[in-house]
């Protein structure tokens, strides 16, 4: 399991909650504790511990930098923005600061949990520990506990044998959700109003009372702690069930941080996957990528008026990440350049109506239109750079009156666009022809070229091509006659009027219905 480094400190918790100032040893570094500062004693020996200048002003730690190093430090964290970068940097130690009027209890709590985070986590991502806390507060108050988060879905329950349990409490760990109930609502209002334990009386008849307390960190409500209360509570059971919701917040961050960090290892995973710099198969290992799959891009219309389009970009990928999370479980998603990359396991059966789904979803969650462009399947994890480039031609062959296709679906158009790419930069590719067509065009104020794009589209037939200029064939035939004999053309021969259309719809962007760019 990876320790926990500079770099990832700086992830999990970001700015302006801790700002990085200079770090001599690199984000690299490891983190192993946040330690807080007792001015009435020495440092303790402590390498890759984070110290806390507390009583310390920032403008005058230096020599609490100096003793830091001594004592195998990684950082040290002062409260406002202009402590000693100078001394940090010639005693080789990170400097890191929080906002002026940071409390610094807070601080720790929040440094410790995302040091004691690992990507590594397993999938309950701490709900183990939860459920030991529960079994614990359990034991110290006598009833039977159960830690909820703030949405009322069930984390973990104690399982105390002996302890009375009512109807409500088993429903609601059937389901690991408690049951909606008006009274249910006034209870949970009561509660996340204290900052106490409050007791509250049973629901019905049938049901027990309960010792509840809300669990907070930093004045956010994480979630509450609920213990059974059938009349033989522990005498201290409110400051057991206090002690307990501070270690479940705890707990409770850390497990945030975990999966914080882990996303966001996954994200750069992803990133450089799908720019064909990761390793496949290491990748594909740790992203959970295995078997035939295709990248799927999604994107706000450009043609839309979005005032936030940064926010909203990260909102559409909110959206991708539920949905295909809701379809898939675990999921790859990633944002890169307001583009949402999404993984989509499979041999593609389901990915377009997948596709679907989400741009109407984020269209009328956003309020913004969503285009979908769908990579071709790979066979495995090596293929996903492919399928990725593949999805980024799709977007750009989208409008409003296709805004969501397969690679398959738009093969034709995808495949022109990369050849007036190819054809644009080499010279001998983009010389010919066509470039004296136009010029005549331009000169004499004639339709030529439209004239002959309408005659290849035809299959060189006549009366075809007079039909989608709207003349007469023998206008179109006088007109190609004229062009043979000023811009010097033969259109007898097969691969002059197959490069010469080529060129003409690639490079000059003609077609059936269209005047030159």
């Amino acid at each position: 399991m990876d320790a926990c480094t500079l770099g990832d400190l700086l992830d999990v918790v970001g700015s302006p909650a801790l700002r990085l100032h200079t770090a001599p040893a690199g984000p690299g570094v490891p983190v192993t504790e946040a330690v807080l500062h007792d001015g009435r004693t020495p440092l303790p020996r402590t390498p890759g511990g984070l110290l806390l200048a507390v009583g310390v002003p920032a403008a005058e730690a230096g020599p609490l930098l100096r003793a830091a190093a001594q004592a195998g430090l990684a950082g040290v964290v002062v409260r406002g923005a202009d402590g000693p970068v100078e001394e940090a940097d010639a005693y080789g130690v990170a400097l890191l600061s929080v906002a002026e009027d940071a409390a610094w209890h807070q601080v720790h709590l929040l440094l410790a949990s995302a040091i004691g985070a690992r990507p590594a986590a397993t999938s309950d991502t701490g709900l183990g520990d939860l459920f030991a806390l529960a079994d614990a507060i359990a034991a110290g108050t006598g009833g039977a506990t159960a830690i909820e988060d703030p949405r009322q879905r069930i984390l973990a329950y104690s399982t105390v044998p002996g302890q009375p349990v009512d109807e409500d409490r088993r429903q609601g760990i059937l389901g690991l959700q408690v049951p909606a109930s008006p009274e249910n609502t006034e209870q949970y209002r009561r509660l996340f109003a204290a900052d106490r334990p409050v007791r509250l009386p049973a629901l019905t008849g049938s049901d027990l009372p309960r010792l509840a307390m809300p669990v907070r960190a930093g004045g956010e409500t994480l979630g509450s702690v609920w213990v059974v209360d059938d009349g033989s509570l522990a005498p201290d059971a409110e400051d057991t069930l206090a002690q307990g919701a501070s270690t479940a917040a705890l707990l409770l961050l850390r497990a945030r941080a975990a999966r914080e960090l882990a996303r966001h290892r996954g994200t750069d995973l992803l990133r450089r996957l799908l720019d064909g710099t990761a390793d496949a198969a290491t990748a594909a290992e740790r992203l959970g990528v295995a078997g035939p799959a295709r990248v799927a891009a999604f994107v706000l219309d450009s043609a839309a008026s979005v005032p936030d389009t940064e926010r909203t970009a990260l909102r559409l990928l909110d959206v991708v990440r539920l949905q295909c999370e809701a379809r898939y479980g675990r999921h790859a998603c990633v944002l890169v350049d307001g583009v949402v990359y999404a993984v989509l396991p499979g041999d593609g059966e389901r990915h377009r109506g997948l596709a679907e789904d989400i741009v109407a979803r984020a269209g009328q969650a956003l309020r913004v239109p969503v285009r979908a462009a769908l990579g071709e399947v790979v066979p495995g994890a090596g293929g996903l750079a492919d399928s990725r480039a593949d999805a980024d031609l799709v977007l750009r062959v989208l409008d409003a009156a296709l805004p969501l296709a397969t690679v398959d679906e738009v093969r034709p158009r995808v495949t022109l666009l990369r050849l007036s790419e190819v054809m644009r930069e080499r010279r001998e590719l983009n010389a010919g022809a066509w470039h004296r067509v136009l010029a005549y065009d331009a000169a004499n104020g004639t339709e030529y070229a439209r004239t002959l794009v309408c005659w290849f589209d035809a299959g060189c037939d006549m009366a075809g091509a007079a039909r989608s200029l709207a003349v007469h064939p023998n206008t179109c035939r006088y007109r190609l006659k004229q062009l043979q004999q000023h811009a010097g053309v033969d259109l007898d021969d097969p691969d002059e009027r197959l490069v010469l259309w080529l060129q003409l719809r690639t490079l000059a962007g003609l077609g059936p219905a269209t005047t030159p760019a």
